[in-house]
């Protein structure tokens, strides 16, 4: 019998969006359209078992665990919050302010609580990605 054509990204996210039962399910749709929405090169997938959003362009050959093409994955553990972590986030220069933790791995996150925070940090957001994509290696 032969195996089933693999599923695309874009019904990954689709199953998986149409699947989701989480309290701030209303939350992620608006981080989804907000960040999908900085650049036309942001495309997303499921990584990690989690929407996650990458740079989409060309760019120099690199070794696959740095990570360089990740731009953000949506961590939704919690049920009272959800984390944007940037795997990358050490190397934005973030004039907004919004980029949270030290960690060694040069992994930064975003706590959003609610659908009014996620709704006043999406500028902020959408800023954080533009700065990230401006470091991409061409």
């Amino acid at each position: 019998m032969p195996k089933p054509p693999k599923k695309t990204d874009a019904e990954l996210v689709a199953e998986y969006f149409g699947q989701l039962d989480h309290p701030l399910k209303d939350v992620v749709q608006l981080l989804r359209r907000s960040i999908l929405a900085a650049d036309v090169t942001v495309g997303e997938q499921i990584k990690w078992n989690s929407p996650s959003f990458y740079y989409t362009g060309d760019m120099k050959p690199f070794d696959p665990k740095e990570y360089k093409r990740d731009i953000v994955v949506l961590n939704l553990h919690k049920k009272d919050h959800v984390l944007l972590i940037f795997p990358t986030g050490a190397r934005i220069k973030d004039a907004s302010g919004l980029l949270e933790g030290k960690f060694t791995d040069g992994r930064k996150m975003i706590t959003i609580r609610s659908l009014a925070d996620a709704e006043g940090k999406a500028h902020g957001i959408q800023q954080v990605i533009r700065e990230w994509l401006n470091t991409v290696e061409k």
